[in-house]
Parts: C-alpha cells; structure tokens; sequence
C-alpha cells in the first residue's frame, strides 16, 4: 500500500498541531505567580500580631491600592485585624520625599504591631531566536519507498520566529513594628512569567504569599465561614 503525500503531510501536521495544543493546555494550567523562596527569621521571639498594615509599593495608584485591599482581606485571621495603607496612608507621590515621621505616627497611633510591604524586585526580558527548520515524517516511513518518498518530498518549512519572555519577580517584607526600626519576621520572593498585566500579578500574590505564610507558620490557617 503506497503512502501519499497528502497522508503523510496531514498525520505529521496532525501531530504537530497536537503536542502544541498540550503545551498551550500545559502553559493555562499553571498558577500565574509562583512563590520561589521564603524565609523566616529564626531568631524572632515577638508575639503574635493582632494588627497588620498592608502597603504595596507601586506606581499605579488604583492596582496598589486594589492589592492593597485584596491582600489585607486574605492575610485577616480570626484575631487579626488588617488594614489596607490605602485607608490610612496619604496618596505617594513622586515628587514627595517619603515622610517616615509622619509613618511611624500612622503605625503608633492605630496600634499596628507589624507590617506587610510588597514591591517590585525585577523585570527579566529574554528574547529567544527559534532558527527555521525543516520537518519530515516519523522514521518508521522509510522502511516503505512509497511511504519514504512521499514523507521527505513535501518538507514542511518554518521560516523562524524571535521570542520575548518576561518574567516580573516581587518581594513581599513581614515587619514588627516593636522594635523602633522595625525588626524583620518574613521574607518571600515570587516571581510570574509573561504576566498580562500588573493586575494579573497583583491578583496572584494575593493569593499565593498569604498560603506561603501559612506554611512557614507567620499565620494560622484561615477558617472558613459557613
């Protein structure tokens, strides 16, 4: 039985199109920030906090202080009350100097015993240059004159393509504020590939940095209501 080209070409642009669609599947599936390192001061003996400030370090006032909102909702414990910078804080601004006074009044007067602060560590850009290539028909085709000649005639060509990867890398600082300077309990480093947005980040951080503290102990499990 001759093998044609046009069944040789379809099952291989078949299977092409097949290991592209798992990897697309593959690529969806995974969590849009991934927490790549934590540390927990071993040499903390404070107590345990009742009263958390939240504040994101960013330029777009509105995804701050939606973070900022977000991230305070998912760090309050029963016990623990939060409080999103946004609500407290005077709005930043650039050509302000950052008046710490004014802070540790902030953080003094509302009786906040530690502090959660995020901000951008990074951005990695790499671009990858695919060289073009040629494809033919599995192996097994060759054993067959028919089936081997209609496989490497009709190459199938890819002219090449330029690539760019992005991948954004936050640092999220736990502080009690007991000590005048403010001693640090919690460090967590996350990091997000080809975000679509800084909302997108800010979205999975709200997520993934509250489930790392449970892990390393900083807060006790959130119990859902009913």
């Amino acid at each position: 039985m001759t093998f044609s080209y046009f069944t040789s070409h379809q099952v291989f642009r078949s299977a092409l199109l097949f290991f592209f669609l798992l990897a697309v599947l593959a690529a969806s599936s995974g969590k849009s920030v991934k927490m790549i390192t934590s540390w927990f001061n071993p040499n903390y003996e404070g107590q345990t906090f009742h009263k958390i400030l939240v504040i994101g370090v960013a330029q777009d006032l509105e995804v701050r202080a939606d973070f900022e909102d977000e991230m305070a909702a998912q760090i309050a414990r029963l016990g623990i009350e939060t409080i999103p910078g946004n609500h407290i804080l005077l709005r930043p601004d650039a050509n302000v100097k950052l008046d710490l006074d004014y802070l540790r009044g902030q953080i003094r007067d509302n009786h906040i015993d530690a502090v959660v602060v995020s901000r951008l560590l990074k951005v990695d850009k790499k671009v990858t240059i695919v060289p073009s290539s040629t494809y033919i028909a599995p192996y097994p085709y060759y054993y067959s004159f028919y089936g081997y000649l209609g496989a490497v005639y009709p190459v199938v060509y890819d002219p090449g393509y330029t690539r760019e990867n992005t991948t954004v890398s936050v640092e999220t600082n736990v502080y009690a504020t007991s000590k005048p300077d403010g001693d640090l309990v919690w460090n967590g480093v996350s990091k997000s590939f080809n975000p679509k947005s800084a909302k997108k980040i800010a979205d999975g951080l709200v997520k993934e940095v509250p489930k790392q503290m449970e892990k390393d102990g900083l807060l006790p499990k959130k119990v859902l209501s009913n």
